[in-house]
């Protein structure tokens, strides 16, 4: 099981320094004050946006030793983020897509090291159930990967899930499986914890996409430090900031969530007695988080919604959205028909065509990193990406993951990745 491997927290602290693939004013005239000057001249890495992905790259650099500087328009865990807000899902089935999988679990054990000495907890083990009609490749190839690496999990059919979770209304001829090492993550709050733990400080800086020349040496910083390599993983923002290449390749689409409040003393809806959970039919995916922190019971329908511009979105719920959340509790989740909406969130995706990440140098540039396209599935992947980008960073002969590459991202919607 994944407890005896996970790693110490003194482990991840030091052992990643080797990553293989990081006054009163005064009566007499005042003094002329010099300019300021900038915190640090020169850092060996300028990372720009403070979300999960960036936040984790920046872990990562500063445990092999590098220097670093964090930048952000908005600061981090922003509610203008993809990272911010309250939960997100932590699992490992990914169907055939292992890539992910093996991420997950790699990721797992930082947030859980990270989780142990955070001031309140990042992590909560609630167990994710993931549940589909029988016969289901993806979930059959789910399965078949927790059995083979041994990954904590139960499994069973329609009578198995009823029976485990009478909260619940299933349908004849469906399958489940219960992931029991996996859950729900904190998210603004485990970025800024993340940030915290790196002992880097966020800069509240607007930066602009770099000058290109191949005479340029070190990459100008706004306040005229300078840096080696600039990593861009400003999440909804890449494709703004980088028009000419990444336009309509990474794409941000509204989403929004709901959150729901169970009767007084009715903790059928709340850890233990209900996990994650994750409905997929027919390439359609909603899923929802038990009652954590006093939240509620939160519903999503992960379907992608209109494409937004981020900064100027207007972030209220709409109705459609709300009633065909209604509906769909009045079908699964009966005890909550009638359950009072108690918050909604409307966030973003930062979608590539078919859901895979972009890990990627610019093209044409050595030393400057595109990083994004979490599309909806990338926060629990962070520490997974970050050391990913910094072991890119220490060792450029590294190649590039084919799946990751700017190279295969297209313009076309064509989801493959659940």
């Amino acid at each position: 099981m994944a407890g005896d491997n996970t790693p110490t927290r003194r482990a991840l602290l030091t052992g990643l320094a080797a990553l293989p693939v990081a006054a009163t004013a005064a009566a007499v005239e005042p003094k002329k004050r010099k300019p300021a000057k900038p915190k640090v001249q020169h850092v060996d890495v300028a990372i720009i946006g403070a979300g999960v992905f960036g936040a984790w790259t920046a872990w990562h650099l500063l445990r092999a030793g590098k220097t670093v500087r964090l930048f952000d328009a908005y600061g981090a865990g922003h509610a203008r983020a993809s990272s911010g807000g309250e939960s997100r899902v932590i699992r490992m089935g990914y169907g055939a897509d292992t890539i992910y999988s093996e991420m997950a679990r790699e990721s797992l054990a930082y947030w859980k090291a990270l989780s142990d000495t955070a001031s309140a907890p990042i992590f909560h083990n609630t167990g994710v159930l993931w549940f589909a009609p029988q016969g289901d490749a993806y979930t059959a190839q789910s399965l078949a990967w927790l059995q083979a690496n041994r990954v904590g999990h139960e499994h069973g059919d329609v009578r198995w899930l009823q029976d485990k979770y009478r909260q619940m209304q299933f349908y004849q001829g469906e399958t489940g499986i219960l992931e029991t090492e996996t859950g729900a993550l904190i998210a603004g709050r485990g970025v800024q914890e993340v940030i915290a733990d790196a002992q880097i400080e966020v800069e509240r800086v607007v930066m602009p996409a770099p000058l290109f020349s191949k005479r340029i040496k070190k990459h100008s910083l706004p306040d005229g430090g300078t840096a080696d390599h600039l990593v861009y993983a400003a999440g909804p923002w890449l494709a703004e900031l980088f028009p000419q290449q990444l336009m309509g390749k990474i794409v941000a689409t509204r989403q929004e969530v709901y959150h729901f409040g169970a009767p007084q003393g009715d903790t059928r809806f709340a850890p233990p007695e209900l996990p994650v959970w994750a409905d997929f039919n027919n390439g359609r995916i909603v899923y929802g988080i038990p009652d954590l922190e006093g939240a509620g019971f939160k519903i999503a329908i992960d379907v992608h919604g209109p494409v937004i511009d981020p900064d100027t979105m207007e972030r209220q719920p709409g109705p459609a959205g709300i009633a065909e959340a209604r509906a769909y509790l009045t079908r699964r989740f009966p005890g909550l028909a009638s359950a009072p909406l108690i918050g909604a969130r409307v966030c973003q995706y930062e979608n590539s065509s078919n859901g895979d990440y972009l890990i990627d140098r610019f093209p044409g540039q050595e030393r400057v990193w595109l990083v994004g396209g979490g599309s909806g599935h990338g926060f629990k992947n962070g520490p997974a990406v970050g050391k990913r980008v910094a072991a890119h960073i220490l060792d450029a002969k590294l190649a590039v993951e084919p799946r990751f590459s700017f190279a295969t991202k297209g313009t076309v919607a064509a989801r493959t990745v659940f």
